[in-house]
């Protein structure tokens, strides 16, 4: 990933959320803001570091409060919250940071669970907070998603409590340890607990995310078909991705039979599609294809270049049946292609103004027991019931099954969008965006990922990503700047000093 600027598919909220010029943030509130900067840029960077240096995967069959590198991590942040002067409730998941009394509190969600990642991909380890291959940016997995926040909030509210700024609210920093995997642990934790009035999260992107959109999955599969009679060239083999939030960079097809003017063919298709890398080995009849493409989190598809739909294009010079490879080869391209909004799936694209285009991302290809699993990742905005769109989805499917491949199955997962419109602190939010970037017109926007906004009451996002800036978390080259961070650094701090006194 790089640093390029591209348009976002956020939309604007009316104008009454933000019709007057931005106001600007109290004196307390700028000058609190100013002292975590100048005191505590460093220190922020170093306990990046640390948590960095934790891989916080979850493990499959380890519940997130047994998970051994989970419970390392909280003991940092215990370590860490008390020498800073904090209280601390350890709940197992749910990590809570606590500064200050009062009934009103006012909470910061974060997440201290990553994604997975390839280490192969990076030029250092992908858990040592890589300060020094590219001069000015921080590189390591949950630089941005979502170490980099906690580290932030910690040394925002250690300045609060540094110049003794007089609050009425309490503040609560809270830190879910299974964000990425299972948000049952959380929700059950909220069923107990009584959460903030109040709260900002930072796992998103400025100025103030107030609607994200319902993440999907649909998965199709094709069972395994006998193997070809040696009539002609088969792809015995498409695989592709590496898990279900991530667009994928990777995908491999093998051909067996290839002649040299089909690998021709392959070639000159695939030389036209821009931001992709091939590779071509031939071991006698048999062509070995090998894409690469750009990854990206996949509520952003727009942000990266999907390998497996790519490498079915450039497979795109001939019809391919056959073989359970082939036809799978024949449904990306019949009813996925390489667009990002489901245009070719019948009847389910469809947009909503604010939130934006629904998208529909080819993810994880792979074997499972005797069938070719492919999953396609759905991130929908309001507009459309569930139920209608799940049927839209099995009313073109069944029409390219019964002509393509009478087998295959398609079961469908779909959620729901999540708006929330009234939230009280957006304006807050906005003016200190407004003041901080000198951007006069801010509003609220909408997302494609979800975050755990939706499980508290007035809960908006608020960062750490720019608008129109690539957002890398979920990539193989996660980062963050030095320059983002200490800006966010003083943007919390302002908003935090604002929303609790």
């Amino acid at each position: 990933m790089t640093m390029l600027k591209k348009a976002t598919l956020v939309s604007l909220l009316p104008m009454f959320f933000h019709a007057a010029a931005p106001a600007a943030p109290s004196p307390v509130a700028l000058a609190t803001a100013e002292h975590a900067r100048t005191a505590y840029h460093g220190k922020v960077i170093d306990s990046l570091a640390r948590m960095v240096s934790f891989n916080t995967v979850a493990q499959e069959g380890v519940p997130c409060e047994r998970n051994a590198q989970h419970m390392a991590f909280k003991r940092y942040l215990r370590e860490e919250a008390g020498r800073l002067g904090f209280d601390v409730d350890d709940a197992g998941c749910v990590l809570v940071i606590g500064y200050g009394k009062g009934s009103e509190r006012v909470g910061i969600v974060t997440h201290g669970d990553v994604q997975p990642v390839d280490p192969s991909k990076w030029q250092q380890s992908p858990f040592t907070l890589d300060r020094t291959s590219e001069p000015g940016l921080l590189v390591g997995r949950g630089t941005e998603d979502d170490k980099g926040p906690i580290a932030t909030a910690l040394y925002a509210m250690k300045a609060i409590s540094d110049r003794k700024v007089p609050l009425t609210k309490r503040i609560e920093l809270y830190v879910y340890m299974a964000e990425e995997s299972d948000w049952g642990p959380l929700e059950a934790y909220l069923k107990t607990h009584t959460p903030p009035q109040v709260s900002i999260t930072l796992d998103a992107e400025y100025p103030a995310v107030t609607a994200e959109k319902g993440w999907g999955l649909v998965t199709v599969a094709l069972p395994k078909q006998p193997a070809p009679v040696a009539t002609g060239a088969a792809v015995t083999s498409f695989t592709g991705g590496f898990f279900n939030s991530q667009i994928p960079e990777d995908a491999v097809a093998v051909i067996d039979g290839a002649t040299p003017e089909l690998e021709e063919r392959i070639r000159a298709r695939a030389a036209g599609q821009k931001g992709m890398r091939y590779g071509f080995v031939r071991t006698g009849p048999q062509l070995k294809v090998t894409a690469k493409g750009v990854s990206a989190h996949s509520s952003k598809p727009e942000d990266g270049v999907n390998a497996i739909a790519m490498l079915a294009d450039a497979l795109a010079v001939q019809p391919w049946t056959g073989t359970t490879a082939g036809t799978m080869v024949s449904f990306v391209n019949d009813l996925v292609g390489t667009g990002l909004y489901g245009e070719k799936f019948g009847q389910v694209a469809y947009r909503d103004d604010f939130m934006g285009p629904m998208t529909v991302a080819p993810v994880v290809l792979k074997a499972n027991g005797d069938a070719l699993e492919l999953n396609l990742n759905l991130r929908r905005p309001r507009g459309k019931t569930g139920p209608e769109l799940e049927r839209q989805f099995h009313a073109a499917f069944d029409g390219w099954k019964a002509a393509r491949a009478p087998q295959a199955t398609l079961k469908a997962q779909i959620g729901e969008p999540w708006v929330r419109d009234d939230a009280p602190q957006v304006p807050v939010l906005l003016d200190v965006f407004s003041h901080y970037t000198g951007a006069r017109d801010a509003k609220p926007v909408s997302i494609g990922g979800g975050t755990n906004s939706r499980l508290f009451p007035n809960a908006v996002s608020f960062g750490p990503g720019m608008p129109g800036a690539v957002y890398t978390g979920h990539s193989e080259h996660e980062f963050i700047s030095e320059k983002q961070l200490s800006l966010n650094l003083q943007m919390y701090t302002a908003v935090l000093v604002e929303l609790a006194r």
